[in-house]
């Protein structure tokens, strides 16, 4: 059964350029107005069933947000239709609908009676609420001295207990900790069991996959792709990949002058956090294919290397390079170093590269950061640069976690 039917949807929004504000402003500048129309969604269609979940995604101000508002009636399309079968909980915009000055449990009751429930049945339900959102000993505080993980703790806990039809989520889950995160997909994956149709905007395209049977990626207004997240998810990754190198080829353009090697090597960011003595320095890192072209998208299972340049300021005596993975959400993935590795180094004297091989990179779907540094034997800094490099993981499996372990399954 169809529950949500979006059909040739498209929303403008007026940007002034120059907008008199004051009466004074608007008699003396009658031209002040100036504006032009951008239409942030443009002819979007799409349908979702009973107890399907779907994903929205795409980068920054293409309309994934917009485009949930327009469902839940915050806003309305300038053309175009949109039909929603039964009741609709959202969770749009961090604490809309509680009061500041009133309880968490007064905010229940207010909130989801916003949602359409009744006295009755919000006492019925206000207890599993509490439990849900495990602030039980601050409820009865004004929800104004609440931090913004307690906020999404109960907006998130009043939001699925309002037997909705339809939840709509845009990113709200990524203000609240790790735990709460895995205790809400795990709710959302019991209630889309019960029947419930979701639809979640967010930059997580690992919780997509874990969670949706769909994605819709849009941008520029339009859907450029919707299907299975792991067919979709491939082609947003090498847009979003691609759009990136760009950029950063164009500042390595401005700000960088390429020594003897023939190929343009990216300095550092001044925004990386950065420390040590400089007596040997790392001048750039790259992460290349098994082609041995630069890229920042890796399917699991591929060829991966870390090609480290470094600039020796001073002779370096048995100097020790270290590597470090972390994913985007701060956890420590995999870390070594060429004394883990019993990879002897001599004295340094001149500048070269470090190569650091992944022959079968076993990280699954998501964004990962690189930490790199250059040490002595006795723990002494050289360099140590933070976040030198992002890349992404895709993988066309369903597993979770942190990597794909190399198994078998054995039946008798």
């Amino acid at each position: 059964m169809t529950v949500i039917s979006v059909k040739n949807v498209a929303k403008k929004f007026l940007i002034y350029h120059d907008r008199a504000v004051t009466l004074k402003e608007k008699l003396l500048f009658k031209k002040r107005n100036h504006y032009e129309k951008r239409w942030v969604l443009n002819d979007i269609s799409f349908e979702a069933r009973k107890g399907e979940a779907i994903g929205i995604i795409g980068q920054n101000g293409c309309g994934k947000s917009t485009m949930l508002k327009l469902m839940t009636k915050i806003m309305y399309p300038d053309k175009g239709s949109i039909e929603i079968k039964g009741r609709i909980s959202s969770l749009i915009e961090l604490g809309a609908g509680f009061h500041p000055d009133m309880s968490g449990r007064e905010n229940i009751y207010t909130n989801a009676s916003i949602f359409g429930l009744t006295h009755k049945e919000i006492e019925e339900r206000v207890e599993k609420i509490i439990d849900f959102s495990e602030i039980r000993e601050f409820i009865d505080n004004p929800v104004r001295t609440y931090s913004s993980g307690m906020y999404t703790r109960l907006a998130f806990s009043v939001a699925i207990h309002v037997d909705a039809d339809v939840l709509l989520v845009d990113e709200i889950l990524a203000v609240g900790d790790a735990s709460f995160q895995a205790k809400c997909f795990n709710k959302m994956r019991e209630i889309k069991a019960n029947g419930m149709t979701i639809v979640i905007v967010s930059h997580g395209l690992g919780e997509i996959e874990m969670l949706c049977e769909r994605s819709i990626w849009i941008d520029d207004g339009l859907i450029q792709n919707q299907g299975s997240p792991f067919d979709v998810h491939p082609l947003y990754l090498n847009f979003m990949g691609q759009k990136t190198h760009i950029a950063e080829q164009q500042k390595i353009d401005n700000t960088f002058n390429a020594n003897n090697d023939d190929e343009k090597e990216a300095p550092l960011s001044a925004s990386n956090k950065r420390s040590g003595k400089k007596d040997i320095e790392i001048s750039s890192v790259l992460l290349l294919d098994k082609t041995d072209k630069e890229n920042d998208i890796f399917e699991t299972g591929s060829f991966t290397r870390v090609k480290i340049n470094y600039k020796i300021n001073k002779p370096v005596i048995k100097p020790i390079f270290k590597i470090s993975i972390f994913r985007n959400d701060g956890l420590q993935c995999y870390s070594t170093s060429t004394l883990t590795d019993r990879v002897d180094i001599p004295e340094l004297t001149a500048n070269g590269i470090i190569y650091f091989k992944i022959e079968n990179n076993s990280l699954i779907s998501g964004v990962y950061l690189i930490d790199a540094a250059i040490i002595s034997e006795d723990d002494f800094i050289f360099d140590s640069v933070r976040n030198v490099q992002t890349f992404k993981m895709y993988s066309a499996l369903k597993d979770s976690g942190v990597n794909r372990l190399e198994h078998i399954w054995e039946l008798e």
